[in-house]
């Protein structure tokens, strides 16, 4: 027994086995980006809201409390995800979002018992961070659990389907908050914050049915149950033939990954493996993410369309117009899933970002001149933004990162994106009120710049991965370095390597003479195939004992 295996059991599955299984894994998993979508889009609706304001004076006309309060949410995430990927391995998968999901309920508590006049704000404000604490620890955790839960040809679409339901999330959020508008005592924001709870125990009740990641498992020395979980996730005995072969795939790769894992120094290093580079290219989608304005208009949408385009007044129009932005951004992602392995990332994200830019250049430009029928054109631009964004950077800042990033500096180079994404997400949400405040137009203005400022940095540092395998991204950038090109120039140019040629052009390059030494494969040849055999979901492997210890 673990230390944390009092939480629940490691292969409890609820009665269900192989595709039952499967789809309940993702549903929770689901639920749980759910809840982050929620969250994202709660203080929209209630932060200019009578009752709110009423209840927590300080935030009434006043932007920077206004941010405050609301982007005090995102520090707690940053820690959260922070504490996940320092000791999230240790405790495991399942022990963290039910963890998490119980620190949710808590900060619900927290923030929806706050009472006129014992402090209310700060009470409210703690609740909050709490709230993102949890909330944080999940998002961390949720993505790793459930694609070490799925099958090796479900992973991307799983990826996208995770930012669709961030989508469904604040669909929930945005019409709640209208529906409520029309109650005029605290249930106007106490229902809709306390709604939180029943998404966080809907994760905590299905996850303490479901099983524990087997690679976690295997990593940990719990073999025998590792086996009974990869049973139940086929629908077969543990020790059948196809339990042994896939164990066996998750015990090469644990011990590869294991001593080709780094510490954080080994990012700033480049050569042929260009792990800087890499690591920088990965964690700007999470920056540009948040500077191309998607948070500024998903966080504050009714306060946009109340203040800029309004001009404070249609208050509850205003929350209309954010219930129909919710709904047209979620239906929006749709796209995602069919053009992400066919357009590619590198297209899907300058069309993201051109959109984006001229979407906000629109909403800009019609407010300069401050008319009614102005203000219906800077409404189309914010609606047109969240229709791009929605099935371009929504995904793939989650998709590109752990694919540009090699095997050797994955996990920690995934840190620094997920941190990136919580620090800068933060800042926005919290400039945003102050700025839209100040500046009215000029708050749609920048974004656009920004927008635009992404294109050439996609243009000429973002490689496309569609269809290539992990080892052909470490060709790409190996072969930049070597012939100094740039890695885009180099992809575009190169064709799809079959296993035998990743395998000479890694020996040509010298690419893993100073990785992999230390690797308990026999050759560098056993690396290579084995690496390009885990993308494909299959491995020649070394004789092992395996069948001995089932």
């Amino acid at each position: 027994m673990g230390k944390f295996d009092w939480l629940s059991g490691r292969t409890a599955t609820g009665g269900l086995r192989g595709k039952k299984l499967r789809i309940a894994v993702t549903v929770i998993a689901t639920t749980g980006f759910s809840l982050f979508g929620y969250d994202q889009g709660l203080m929209s609706g209630l932060i200019s809201g009578e009752q709110f304001n009423w209840e927590f004076p300080p935030t009434k006309g006043n932007p920077t409390i206004q941010g405050a309060v609301t982007a005090c949410y995102e520090l707690g995430c940053f820690f959260g995800a922070i504490f996940a990927l320092v000791r999230g391995d240790k405790i495991g998968r399942k022990p963290l979002i039910v963890m998490g999901s119980i620190i949710i309920i808590i900060g619900t508590i927290i923030s929806v018992t706050a009472i006129k006049p014992y402090w209310q704000t700060g009470q409210f404000v703690i609740g909050r961070v709490v709230t993102g604490i949890g909330n944080g620890m999940n998002t961390a955790t949720i993505p790793v659990w459930q694609s070490e839960m799925s099958r090796a040809e479900n992973r991307g679409f799983l990826v996208t389907l995770e930012g669709a339901v961030v989508a469904f999330g604040t669909f929930i959020a945005y019409w709640l908050d209208f529906g409520f508008s029309y109650i005029n005592s605290s249930v106007q924001w106490r229902f809709p914050v306390a709604f939180q709870i029943l998404f966080a125990m809907i994760l905590f009740g299905g996850i303490i049915n479901l099983p524990e990641s087997p690679r976690w498992l295997i990593a940990h020395d719990r073999k025998a149950e590792a086996y009974e979980v990869l049973g139940y996730l086929n629908d077969v005995s543990p020790d059948d033939d196809s339990v042994i072969a896939e164990a066996s795939v998750i015990i090469d790769a644990v011990k590869r990954f294991a001593n080709a894992q780094t510490g954080f120094k080994d990012l700033f290093t480049g050569g042929k493996t260009q792990h800087f580079q890499r690591m920088i290219i990965g964690s700007s989608t999470q920056f540009f993410q948040q500077f191309t304005g998607c948070n500024a208009a998903i966080y504050y949408s009714t306060l946009l369309f109340y203040q800029t385009i309004f001009n404070y007044s249609k208050y509850r129009l205003s929350l209309i117009l954010g219930g129909v932005f919710a709904t047209i951004y979620a239906i929006s992602t749709i796209p995602a899933f069919f053009l992400v392995d066919t357009l590619g990332r590198r297209k899907l994200f300058l069309i993201g970002a051109i959109g984006q830019g001229i979407s906000f250049t629109i909403s800009f430009a019609c407010l300069i001149k401050d008319t009614e029928q102005n203000a219906k054109g800077a409404a189309v631009g914010i609606f047109l933004f969240i229709v791009f964004f929605a099935f371009t950077i929504l995904p793939l800042p989650w998709v590109y990162p752990p694919e540009i990033n090699p095997l050797r500096t994955r996990t920690t180079a995934s840190a620094v994106s997920t941190c990136t994404n919580w620090l800068t997400n933060f800042a926005v949400v919290m400039f945003t009120p102050a700025f839209i405040e100040k500046s009215g137009w000029g708050c749609y203005l920048f974004f656009a710049c920004m927008n635009f400022a992404f294109v050439p940095v996609i243009f000429f540092f973002y490689v496309e991965t569609k269809g290539r395998s992990l080892e052909e991204i470490d060709i790409i950038f190996a072969k930049a370095y070597v012939e100094k090109r740039q890695p885009w120039r180099v992809a575009a140019t190169m064709p799809k390597l079959s296993l035998q040629e990743i395998d000479d052009q890694a020996k040509d390059l010298g690419l893993y003479d100073d990785d992999f030494e230390k690797d308990n494969f026999e050759t560098k040849e056993d690396i290579s195939d084995s690496t390009s055999a885990e993308n494909n979901g299959v491995f020649e492997r070394k004789p092992t004992n395996i069948e001995e210890e089932v």
